[in-house]
């Protein structure tokens, strides 16, 4: 049975630790936690990877892939999230456990060493990040923003999320903006390190067999010279309750099929909300299955959709319907899209669609106890939130969720925004 335990190691800086014997690896993260903003969010998100590409006794890739084979094939990824109005850089971290070395090593001391030396030691030229890196990282983290344009059912949602809180911080991209890139400079970049490992949380993470107090003890060791001078406030997320009149954006792209992308508000319900559970389950009644409304009825039986789902943006008090059209369809699928939730508020339900979508999101939650990165993003994303709440105690609330108790979940529900990519030719 894993135990969760949660310790503060030193001034806004935090440990969360899974104590598990299930996995042959270890997994540890370390993630800071800045405000989410356009003039900032690009060059956060450029520096994970400035500093993934070699420290002060490791200055280059070549050198860090030998570190990382001596501890039995390691990986340590640079990682750029965002998490209701914090954005969230880092590096996640995978080695071998402790229990599985040959020899009785301790791969977690030296991982974590390694990782610590990454963050507070990085390579440098003339007192800043090196130009060449610099320079590289920026063409790479162009090419992100870039690629994120090809994913269309992906861009469709950023862009929906993007529309409808234009006026929150949550309406960054957790990339920044290109024009941004362009303008960083080693300086500016280093700068804004500085400024990253002075003020901000820092969140960190581990799974594995180590005890907690043992892995307290490590991480110190690791992060020793850390600067800590204040200003450790994780932004408050914004949910705003419901929408106003629903707003419509339409874009032309050279797409074959379109993306019908709708965004809604939940009524103020989030993942701190009592009743949360019962817009989970709302969700899956409505289109978070393969047994939903939205599934079996917008895409199978009437065949206005490849494509309809929908999913909860958990703190954001957010749910998107994302869905592929004929562009002559788009108005059929919108109204049939409504009319599925219409029939949720009325709790129009057969006993087989309650149990097969509580089943479905109890059997979801379970399984993530198989996934360590899984975990990870869950316990991170709970830290940023200020909850405790477990996979584990959510499925067991799922349990007892009423139908009622979903109605009402979607009775508070009300459409946003609508966003659809269609055709060059109209």
């Amino acid at each position: 049975m894993a135990t969760v335990k949660r310790t503060q190691l030193m001034p806004g800086v935090f440990l969360t630790s899974v104590n598990t014997k299930k996995f042959k690896s270890s997994l540890l993260s370390m993630t800071l936690l800045a405000p989410l903003k356009g003039e900032t969010a690009a060059v956060n998100a450029l520096i994970p990877y400035l500093l993934r590409r070699g420290s002060e006794a490791h200055p280059d890739l070549q050198s860090l892939s030998a570190a990382l084979d001596q501890l039995y094939g390691g990986a340590i990824d640079p990682v750029v999230r965002k998490k209701g109005e914090a954005q969230c850089v880092g590096f996640l971290g995978s080695f071998l456990d402790d229990a599985y070395t040959l020899d009785g090593s301790g791969v977690l001391a030296q991982a974590a060493g390694l990782m610590g030396e990454l963050l507070l030691r990085p390579y440098t030229q003339a007192g800043a990040f090196c130009p060449d890196y610099t320079r590289q990282e920026k063409a790479n983290l162009l090419d992100r923003i870039r690629a994120e344009v090809n994913e269309k059912r992906q861009y469709a949602v950023n862009r929906v999320l993007e529309e409808m809180c234009r006026e929150e911080p949550y309406g960054v991209g957790r990339l920044g903006r290109e024009a941004d890139v362009e303008a960083i400079t080693p300086q500016s970049a280093w700068a804004q390190y500085q400024a990253l490992l002075a003020h901000s949380r820092l969140e960190l993470y581990y799974c594995g067999s180590a005890e907690h107090d043992e892995v307290c003890i490590i991480l110190q060791r690791a992060l020793t010279g850390l600067p800590r001078e204040g200003g450790y406030e994780v932004p408050e997320t914004v949910v705003v309750p419901s929408a106003q009149a629903p707003r419509r954006v339409e874009e032309a792209m050279d797409v074959a099929q379109g993306k019908l992308t709708m965004g809604f508000r939940t009524g103020g319900i989030t993942a701190a909300s009592p009743d949360y559970p019962a817009l989970v389950l709302c969700n899956a009644l409505f289109g978070g299955t393969t047994t939903s409304k939205l599934f079996l009825n917008v895409r199978e039986k009437l065949s206005l959709c490849y494509y309809a789902s929908s999913s909860l943006l958990r703190y954001k008090g957010l749910m998107i319907v994302s869905s592929g059209v004929e562009f002559s369809n788009v108005k059929k699928a919108e109204d049939e899209i409504e009319a599925q939730l219409e029939a949720c508020r009325r709790g129009d339900f057969e006993p087989w669609e309650v149990e097969g979508a509580r089943r479905y999101t109890v059997s979801s939650l379970m399984t993530m106890l198989d996934s360590q990165g899984r975990q990870e993003d869950w316990w991170i994303s709970q830290a940023v939130a200020g909850l405790t709440q477990s996979p584990q105690e959510l499925a067991q609330a799922m349990e007892t969720v009423s139908v009622e108790a979903a109605v009402a979940a979607a009775k508070a529900i009300s459409l946003d925004t609508v966003y659809f990519l269609k055709g060059m030719e109209g």
